[in-house]
């Protein structure tokens, strides 16, 4: 039997794509970025790679060098505006609003209308730009948008790219109860979304997603009785059939990794062992931020899971 390899939290998920940007927006070295980004193949790896510029601390304090180098360009205020979402979110923490101070709030709504400044004057060059339209939706739930308006954000995407995958989880978020939803808003979305998915697509993951954030909203004491039934179980193994348990689907490519976990987490909180298992078995040590920690440290819980999951497996 195959020894399980240590995990290891990886934040370019062994992407060399991903891995080369990364390196490329720490070292400032803008001109290889630009290349890197115009290499996307469609709007979903654009998004991805733009994720993972996010990420990146500092790119604020010089991207207006880039900026400047080349005022004709929309890609590096793109990027720009992209980050600065990602940055907003820094200012603002991750704990729920109750946890939040004013002054955290105030910079993260400060940040946030400076990305949207940014977005809009990528937008106003490029009406058609897909990746500038899917960060306001993201930030349309930081910012406490309408209803009207933030449907309106998220159909504009899915108008010139129908399935976008990180569009489609912004707006599941911003349908949470959490932010400015209800638990049926966001079952209706995760359900009409993987109605019209294809097969392989991993808007599926839209399902297991939305488990996870109902399960978050229920009393601590209860546990992990959410997931103690046969109806979801049943729709989170229907989700993986028609994605990543699918005969075509390949562990690899941009933004694999966390829309995976998400399977292996829910499958092991819902004890369905041996479907977790597998999806363990395609993560193959890869340990990714989320969902991990939502939960605690992200090694030590991605390890956890695994591990009572290996000692369970068959018992399902």
């Amino acid at each position: 039997m195959k020894r399980p390899k240590a995990p290891v939290l990886d934040p370019t998920y062994g992407d060399p794509h991903r891995k080369a940007l990364i390196r490329a927006l720490e070292k400032r070295r803008w001109k290889f970025a630009r290349e890197l980004f115009t290499m996307a193949a469609d709007p979903d790896e654009m998004a991805f790679l733009m994720e993972a510029a996010g990420q990146v601390d500092g790119v604020q304090d010089w991207i207006a060098e880039w900026i400047d180098a080349e005022p004709d360009s929309t890609l590096p205020v793109l990027v720009a505006g992209c980050h600065a979402v990602h940055w907003a979110w820094e200012a603002r923490g991750g704990k729920r609003a109750k946890y939040t101070t004013d002054a955290q709030f105030q910079g993260f709504h400060e940040r946030l209308r400076y990305a949207e400044a940014l977005l809009e004057k990528v937008l106003a060059q490029e009406p058609d730009n897909v990746t500038a339209r899917a960060w306001l939706v993201t930030s349309s739930r930081g910012l406490g948008v309408g209803a009207v308006e933030a449907r309106e954000r998220f159909e504009a995407v899915t108008r010139l790219h129908p399935g976008h995958v990180v569009a489609h989880e912004q707006r599941l978020q911003y349908l949470c109860a959490k932010w400015s939803g209800s638990h049926e808003e966001m079952f209706d979305f995760a359900r009409d979304a993987v109605a019209t998915a294809g097969p392989n697509s991993l808007l599926h993951e839209l399902v297991p997603v939305a488990h996870f954030e109902r399960w978050e909203a229920t009393d601590p004491d209860e546990g992990n009785a959410y997931f103690d039934s046969d109806e979801i179980r049943a729709e989170l193994l229907t989700a993986a059939e028609n994605s990543i348990f699918h005969p075509d689907y390949i562990p690899a490519g941009p933004g694999w990794a966390p829309r995976l976990a998400i399977f292996a987490l829910t499958f092991e909180l819902a004890e369905e062992f041996d479907a977790a298992a597998r999806a363990f078995a395609l993560l193959d040590g890869m340990v990714t931020e989320w969902p991990w920690s939502v939960l605690g440290d992200p090694v030590e819980k991605f390890t956890i899971s695994r591990d009572w999951v290996a000692t369970n497996r068959g018992a399902s």
